[in-house]
């Protein structure tokens, strides 16, 4: 993989929280979890089943309301959770109730001090919801603004002859900036090549799909998109009359794909695409997402538990466990100084090629209770060292940038 670094931030996961059910039962699938995708990079995200990386996904591309939290795609929030404001809010409503009964005398000045920051919280609640629900509206109005702009320039320059053509041109577009959504933008590559594909459509009516909910009505232009797409994922234009169940796991995930990417997305979400297909298949999957990686300039968000794949896939990688992002760095840094314990023990999970460091690999087993200290701290994601960060308490902090600095 290039080691080219890219400053533009495509994507920014900001605390974000995805919390399942209500009362004392709630199962934290995602916790403040935060980082940030540049262009054109793939940015892996690793862990074990049910860590919340597929949730995590999911939440990104809306398909989820996020519990707190927000997401911010290409500059514009897209995603934004209002619990951690309203939690606040209960503790500070609370708060205020035990110091009217105090006689303290600073009693007065908090309490005024806790209604500043309810209303300020009632505020950033009022900004989250607008952002989640009219991201879209402030994107369409926009993209028209965009449009006309560029036509009418167009059309005030062209020749007769061409005038009727542009006009046609600005109305389709503007047409298709109507029905778009910014989050459109965001494509997602399931990881059930079966499941995800309707086995009553073909694949024809499958990559077009999006095409047609977003306004295209030119048959010939969706059809030449259909072509140019099964092209592009190494099918042949016979298999646009087909249904899924005609064809292999690999192909399907490729069908997919090209469901995916005829959308021409800025960001791809690729849920794990790989573990439902056999080993032959893979690379050649992985590949290809190379391929449309390097010829599109797509961006794509790696979600994946194989951590082989995501070291030759992934310019930097973040690993999850028990819903909360543990270590964070770039590919090569991560496999040569891995340092929260539960990275080192998937690292060491990783079978060898070679029988005789096979035979003498050692696993390490991560223990929560027996690799960390018991303390009432709460840990946090620090940064040990440039571009490498790691949820750890203070202690653990001072004895990673020890660590860092010995090696």
């Amino acid at each position: 993989m290039s080691d080219e670094k890219h400053d533009d931030v495509l994507l920014k996961v900001d605390h974000l929280s995805m919390y399942f059910g209500h009362g004392t039962f709630v199962k934290k699938a995602v916790n403040d979890v935060s980082f940030e995708v540049r262009k054109g990079e793939v940015f892996g995200l690793v862990g074990e089943s049910g860590c919340g990386k597929t949730t995590t996904g999911r939440t990104i591309i809306k398909l989820y309301d996020a519990t707190s939290g927000s997401v911010y795609f290409d500059g514009k929030r897209i995603v934004a959770g209002t619990g951690a404001y309203k939690d606040e809010i209960k503790h500070l409503r609370k708060r205020k109730r035990e110091l009217a009964k105090s006689s303290d005398a600073n009693a007065a000045k908090e309490l005024e001090e806790c209604a500043r920051r309810i209303g300020e919280l009632q505020n950033e609640i009022r900004k989250a919801k607008y952002d989640h629900k009219h991201c879209d509206d402030e994107f369409r109005k926009e993209e028209k603004a965009r449009i006309n702009e560029e036509y009418d320039a167009l059309i005030a320059e062209a020749k007769p002859e061409d005038v009727s053509r542009l006009q046609r041109e600005k109305r389709r577009k503007l047409r298709i900036a109507s029905r778009t959504k910014l989050v459109t933008q965001i494509q997602m590559i399931y990881q059930d090549p079966v499941a995800s594909l309707d086995p009553r459509m073909t694949v024809r009516e499958i990559i077009s799909e999006g095409l047609i909910v977003q306004g295209v009505r030119d048959k010939k232009y969706i059809t030449d998109q259909v072509y140019e797409m099964l092209d592009t994922v190494g099918l042949v234009h016979e298999h646009a009359d087909r249904y899924p169940h005609e064809f292999s796991g690999g192909q399907r995930q490729r069908i997919g794909i090209a469901r995916s990417v005829v959308m021409k997305p800025k960001l791809i979400i690729a849920d794990e695409p790989i573990s439902a297909l056999d080993v032959s298949i893979r690379a050649q999957v992985i590949n290809l997402l190379n391929e449309l990686r390097e010829t599109m300039g797509m961006t794509i968000l790696f979600i994946a538990h194989d951590l082989s794949v995501v070291k030759y896939f992934s310019n930097r990688i973040g690993v999850m466990y028990f819903g909360n992002l543990v270590e964070l760095a770039d590919s090569d840094e991560l496999f040569r100084h891995p340092l929260h314990p539960y990275t080192r023990s998937l690292l060491s999970a990783i079978p060898l090629p070679d029988p005789d460091t096979e035979k003498n690999r050692v696993r390490i087993r991560y223990n929560p209770l027996l690799d960390h200290e018991r303390t009432d701290e709460e840990p946090l994601f620090r940064e040990v060292c440039p571009g490498h960060s790691v949820r750890c308490t203070m202690k653990e902090f001072e004895a990673y940038k020890k660590q860092v600095e010995e090696e």
